[in-house]
């Protein structure tokens, strides 16, 4: 039977990070389910055990797909992890106060297929404590699967492989129809032109140019900034920002910077 032919970008380009991961098994089990369902790329930041990809227990989880351990990269930071990303999904249970908007995994997934420019990371954190909320204020967007509200809780394991899931079947269904906080109508024909969808690492140097710039000309008090900048990050999530969007963002918080020294300068 010929089988047929699917675009593989998606596989190739969706990266799994994990994050101060405490148990070597589930790190084994994340390869295994991202196998199964043909994604490759593993990261983790700061597991809580040295030699991680090599333990025991790990392997043994993996169940055939020690390939995928022996290709993971281990990293000290969420800067390292997210080099070269432009769309990072927290995944959590957890809502927040001021997290970006949230998505199901169904969601997310179709708006990846949707989307093909994007270079997208799936971020998971502790078996206990989950993500920070200053790392979910960095992301793009929050997912949160609709688990039974009596009883949600999945393990690391659980909650990739339904992520991994959605996102081959979007890729079998090629639908990507998905309401999105960039496409709230449509499809992309309708917006336009869309330029290059700004990097992480971009978006956090605008993000502190721009904290520069409001202290600079007195709109934000350093010693007490109280939500502002969270709120910001949450306004700045909706837009899925592009590198020109940012660059002028920047030129922007640089003519603040400007002004607040030379008012400063006044006698």
């Amino acid at each position: 039977m010929n089988l047929p032919e699917i675009n593989t970008n998606l596989f190739k380009h969706l990266r799994f990070i994990l994050v101060e991961t405490s148990r070597a098994g589930n790190i084994g089990a994340v390869a295994r389910a991202m196998k199964t369902m043909g994604y490759s790329e593993l990261v983790l930041v700061n597991p809580r055990f040295d030699d991680a990809v090599h333990d025991p227990e790990a392997v043994a989880f993996a169940s055939g797909a020690q390939d995928i351990l022996a290709n993971t990269r281990v990293v000290g930071s969420m800067a390292e992890a997210l080099d070269g990303v432009n769309y990072a999904a927290a995944v959590s249970a957890r809502l927040r106060e001021f997290s970006p908007p949230v998505l199901s995994p169904r969601q997310f997934a179709g708006q990846l297929v949707a989307q093909p420019d994007l270079r997208a990371a799936l971020i998971f954190g502790n078996e206990r404590f989950g993500l920070p909320n200053e790392l979910v204020e960095q992301c793009n967007v929050l997912i949160n699967i609709p688990a039974n509200p009596a009883y949600s809780s999945l393990n690391l394991s659980q909650a990739a492989q339904v992520l991994a899931y959605e996102c081959r079947m979007a890729v079998l269904d090629g639908s990507g129809v998905v309401h999105t906080p960039r496409l709230p109508v449509g499809d992309a024909s309708e917006v336009g032109f869309q330029g290059e969808a700004a990097s992480l690492a971009q978006i956090e140097g605008m993000y502190a140019h721009l904290e520069q710039g409001l202290v600079a000309i007195g709109f934000l008090d350093a010693d007490n900034p109280r939500k502002l900048m969270p709120r910001l990050k949450r306004l700045f999530a909706r837009t899925q920002l592009e590198t020109e969007e940012v660059n002028i963002l920047r030129g922007i918080a640089r003519r603040m910077a400007g002004a607040g020294a030379g008012r400063k300068e006044e006698p």
